[in-house]
């Protein structure tokens, strides 16, 4: 497995020595001992999950607050979705910034997302399985969230506004300087 570093201050692009032959192939998608080595960091996850979606979906940006914030590490193994992760992290040098990444069953690509980030994808293919790891658990009154259109962040999501599929409650989340008021 190799980590790539992105722009954004400890996050990652992960990808996996894949062996094929004629039969198929196998790959090692996730050891913690390599993995924290290669993000340098202990990482445990505690919390693993699933979401099927179709065409268009967007979910997002989530995050967790406070004591409940958790680093994820995603991955498509249906599909391909393109993946948001935004620096939510009022301290960090990439406060704000973002990265993009297509995740998909081919590349086999995964995504680290640390703490204190805003995270969110929309599928490309006509549906897409998508699974990520969790450091912490999910708890309802930790959540929050930016509009996925926010023109402060001007995130190209590859597709047209009218083929995204968003759910009531993302529709409603706040713009960044909404939140910040």
């Amino acid at each position: 497995m190799v980590a790539l570093e992105t722009k954004l201050k400890d996050c990652y692009i992960l990808e996996p020595t894949v062996f094929g032959d004629s039969r198929g192939y196998f790959f090692e998608s996730y050891n913690k001992q390599i993995f924290d080595n290669l993000i340098n960091q202990n990482v445990n996850f505690v919390q693993d999950n699933e979401s099927f979606s179709s065409r268009g979906v967007l979910r997002g940006l989530h995050s967790q607050k406070g004591e409940f914030a958790q680093a994820k590490l995603v991955r498509v193994t249906q599909g391909e979705v393109l993946d948001v992760a935004v620096d939510f992290r009022k301290d960090s040098p990439t406060y704000l910034q973002h990265v993009s990444v297509k995740l998909s069953s081919e590349n086999k690509k995964q995504l680290f997302v640390p703490r204190g980030f805003l995270h969110g994808f929309v599928v490309l293919s006509e549906t897409a399985v998508f699974n990520y790891k969790c450091d912490n658990l999910y708890n309802k009154e930790a959540e929050e969230g930016i509009i996925y259109n926010d023109s402060d962040l001007n995130i190209d999501w590859l597709l047209n506004e009218d083929e995204l599929l968003i759910s009531e409650k993302d529709k409603i989340l706040p713009t960044i300087k909404q939140f910040s008021q």
